[in-house]
């Protein structure tokens, strides 16, 4: 049996791993964002702590590395591969990248929620989904600036659409997508109890000056 393909896995969960918005933090700022704000190591918190370019600097990364996780394996894989094994190869790979961003090998295993990271994942993975996902997130949260609840509403919005929308056919994706949005809900679990007590913070895009 060719075991090449689990490469990939070790790839994605190596480049999941890559602690951007602790890096960021501690090589420009002197700042540990773990330390800081909500105390996670993603985009928001970074934004929250840091401010714009470093934000946009740490989603920019951690966006791309879940759509390099998601699409090594489809061009890296030996012609054998058929086109349902090279999905379910890249599905297990992206699962690994978000993994690694969770829990990054390289940053003590305490990382963000993910949220970037997936977004680079459904991206790699079926663009036309993700980017419908995208504008769910966008419409959400410029509608309530909850970042945490436009997160979570997109996440719930990437299997919907791949089922209703585009009639994916991979039942194998259908899955990934699912457990993929109940992964981001369940990272998301703290700010739902306080969007439901209505102590959650907002972050709007452009701040309104005293």
């Amino acid at each position: 049996m060719n075991y090449y393909w689990a490469l990939f896995p070790i790839v994605g969960y190596l480049l999941g791993s890559i602690p951007t918005a602790v890096w960021v933090g501690m090589k420009w700022y002197g700042i540990d964002v773990r330390e800081h704000g909500s105390k996670n190591a993603g985009a928001t918190n970074t934004f929250r702590v840091l401010g714009k370019k470093p934000g946009i600097v740490v989603l920019s990364i951690d966006i791309v590395k879940g759509f390099l996780g998601a699409i090594i394996p489809f061009y890296f894989l030996p012609d054998s591969f058929g086109a349902n094994e090279v999905t379910n190869v890249q599905l297990i790979a992206s699962m690994s990248c978000v993994l690694g961003h969770v829990f990054p090998i390289f940053a003590r295993f305490d990382g963000g929620k993910g949220v970037a990271t997936s977004l680079g994942v459904i991206i790699g993975l079926h663009p036309s989904a993700a980017g419908s996902a995208l504008l769910v997130f966008m419409a959400v949260y410029l509608t309530f600036s909850y970042v945490s609840l436009a997160a979570i509403s997109a996440a719930l919005a990437f299997p919907l659409f791949l089922i209703f929308l585009f009639h994916e056919p991979s039942f194998n994706l259908l899955i990934f997508s699912s457990v993929l949005s109940i992964a981001v809900i369940l990272a998301h679990r703290k700010n739902i109890i306080r969007l439901i007590k209505g102590n959650e913070s907002k972050m709007p895009l452009i701040k309104r000056k005293e």
